[in-house]
């Protein structure tokens, strides 16, 4: 008789994916994350589209993003340091 593998939620499943595709993850925590995704849709698609980010991530350069974007962007992030950026 072998031990029933504890659920992982959808939430759980969120927080570790980065360990996760980093393969730093204990071989318990895989089974439970991999387990999960045999049966979660959506957490597929999330993992599916944390993968596409990270690949697209690695081919961006300085030089590859608009100078209104790279602007935009630095404004968000200065606006964010300073607290009054994207919190509820």
């Amino acid at each position: 008789m072998t031990a029933a593998v504890p659920d992982l939620s959808c939430r759980e499943l969120v927080e570790l994916v980065t360990d996760y595709l980093e393969a730093t993850l204990p071989v318990e925590e895989r089974t439970r994350f991999e387990l999960h995704l045999t049966y979660c849709d959506w957490c597929r698609t999330y993992l599916a589209q944390m993968r596409q980010v990270l690949e697209r991530a690695g081919e961006l350069t300085e030089e590859s993003v608009a100078p209104e974007a790279r602007d935009a962007l630095l404004a968000i992030f200065r606006d964010w340091k300073k607290g009054s950026g994207g919190g509820a």
